[in-house]
């Protein structure tokens, strides 16, 4: 980071007075930066390329865009996907096309949230970049295989950036207040709460210092603490976007934790997503899949216990409803797991949608007519309760002809192992019963 030019107006937000001018001033993305790491090697080897910067905010994907245009002496063009459309693209391409003529300059087009061009617009871009008018950049906070076109994502490099740790953060705070707060002094728990509410976001990081700096003039204060951040800052949301990937990501990691096991994790997940904003509506889904796919008859009080819990935050609403769904967290991340029926589920669905259209049985065909009784429907039907044990010993259920299955295997946890026994015994049943037939 380097001071403002002379003269730089001050209504400039703070984030681009101190864009880094140079690869070497970037923070963070060191895993891309550092030489001999892909970028650094893209920047040094003197030849541009389309590429796909996919990362979270304020994570530097428009001034990597900028420092490339700046490394390869190439004209630089910024469009954004949320304002723009065919025809912005069309004068961006004129524009490009019209540098190269009179400099023979490359253009640099610079896409920022290109997710949101839909597949036409994303295709007007391709036979410029194929014939090297462009060299295309854009810039996503979504997954790139799910939302850039297959054809400009084939002709484009992905590098996916992290958001910016504490300790990265950190630095750029000491640079920011060394080019403008140096009248300033902030105690150590006010830097670290301004690190904390930009929560990865270098950009957020700039804006709130901004704010607090300006309201600091106001109130003619020289020292800025704690108390007086949280008196002047509202508290932004944590790094979330419903729908987005960090939505889905943090909605993985709480069902992972689940079926992990990890009551911790799995409460902390949860929060982090309330504390995002999520629909508690939503999570109280999540959790109810949860308890059938990754616990189901190892624990079939998860069930109803997660159906109760979405019940008692519909009742009760937020924030006391809530604790409903972190009760029943916890629980479905300590009780037994099983993913047998599920298992059997999928098995016997994919079974059947490769298989003929079997008749039923005549043995288990209703028979409410005397028509459908002489025609043998319900004929020598056992009824299992007049059966010793209550169970009908070798007889069968399946189509006539289908050779045997066994789509449900439970497992040996929770109450999944007295059901492996009680089946284990009543297979018995049924070879003795074959057995006396024969």
């Amino acid at each position: 980071m380097t001071e403002p030019a002379s003269g730089q107006h001050s209504t400039v937000p703070l984030a681009e007075r101190l864009r880094p001018p140079s690869l070497e001033a970037v923070i963070g993305q060191s895993h891309l930066l550092a030489p001999g790491k892909p970028l650094w090697l893209a920047f040094k080897s003197g030849k541009p390329y389309s590429m796909i910067l996919w990362g979270p905010p304020g994570t530097g994907k428009t001034t990597l865009a900028r420092l490339m245009a700046q490394a390869f002496t190439a004209e630089f063009i910024a469009i954004s996907a949320v304002l723009s459309g065919v025809k912005e693209i069309r004068e961006a391409i004129e524009h490009a096309r019209l540098i190269r003529q009179q400099s023979d300059r490359p253009t640099v087009l610079f896409v920022d949230e290109v997710h949101r061009f839909n597949k036409a617009q994303q295709d007007a871009f391709l036979p410029h970049v194929e014939q090297g008018l462009i060299t295309f950049i854009g810039a996503t906070t979504e997954n790139p295989s799910f939302e850039v076109n297959r054809a400009l994502l084939s002709r484009a490099q992905v590098y996916a950036l992290t958001a910016l740790s504490s300790e990265e953060l950190g630095q750029l705070l000491v640079r920011a207040q060394q080019t403008c707060a140096e009248d300033k002094a902030f105690t150590e728990a006010a830097s670290g709460l301004l690190v904390e509410f930009a929560d990865g976001d270098a950009r957020r990081l700039l804006n709130l210092l901004e704010q607090a700096i300006n309201a600091a003039d106001t109130e003619n204060i020289a020292q800025i603490d704690a108390d007086f951040l949280q008196s002047v800052l509202a508290r932004h949301s944590r790094a979330f976007d419903k729908g987005g990937d960090a939505f889905y990501d943090q909605i993985s990691a709480l069902h992972k934790s689940i079926r992990g096991s990890s009551p911790d994790a799995a409460l902390y997940w949860l929060c982090r997503m309330l504390d995002a904003g999520a629909d508690p509506r939503y999570l109280a889904r999540r959790l109810i899949r949860t308890a059938i796919e990754d616990i189901g008859l190892a624990d079939p009080r998860a069930l109803p216990m997660a159906l109760d819990a979405s019940a008692v935050y519909e009742r009760l609403g937020s924030p006391e409803g809530e604790l409903a769904l972190a009760q029943v967290t916890l629980y479905l991340a300590s009780a037994p797991k099983s993913n047998a029926a599920y298992l059997a589920y999928q098995k016997a669905r994919s079974l059947i949608a490769q298989d003929t259209s079997r008749p039923v049985p005549l043995h288990l065909r209703n028979a409410p007519t005397k028509l459908m009784r002489d025609m043998g429907h319900g004929k020598s039907y056992r009824y299992a309760h007049d059966e010793p044990e209550g169970y009908a010993a070798g007889e069968h259920y399946l189509p006539d002809g289908m050779p045997p299955v066994q789509f449900y295997q439970p497992t040996q946890h929770g109450l999944e192992a007295k059901i492996t026994e009680k089946l284990a015994h009543l297979r018995e049943l049924d070879q003795r019963a074959r057995q006396k037939k024969d």
